[in-house]
């Protein structure tokens, strides 16, 4: 099935952080937060002006995105949880290999 999202909305799929801490304790599933980060998988066409005309969106497929801890709405879409959320929830792309952690 294709899931293609609506005006501007994206489909994110999580990002799975570390089971590991630096130095070395697993974390255990029931004490892991969801991650805050995440991939571009679908891509709204845009939204509209006053005037009608489309406003291409920012962020494409592929980006790595950094969002808020309670955005967006959980699907399952082909057995996989993804997220739906509008591009305006996203805080900002992640460029290179960084790994971001929220604060607690």
């Amino acid at each position: 099935m294709k899931f293609r999202p609506l005006h501007d909305r994206i489909v994110v799929r999580r990002t799975q952080e570390e089971t590991k801490t630096a130095g070395g304790i697993i974390i255990p599933d029931t004490a892991q937060e969801k991650p805050i980060q995440g991939e571009v998988i679908a891509v709204g066409p845009g939204s509209r002006d006053e005037a009608g005309k489309l406003i291409p969106l920012d962020v494409k497929i592929g980006d790595k995105v950094l969002f808020g801890k309670w955005s967006g709405t959980e699907v399952k879409i082909d057995g996989k949880d993804l997220l739906i959320m509008k591009e305006s929830d996203v805080l900002g792309v992640i460029e290179g290999k960084a790994s971001v952690r929220a604060a607690a």
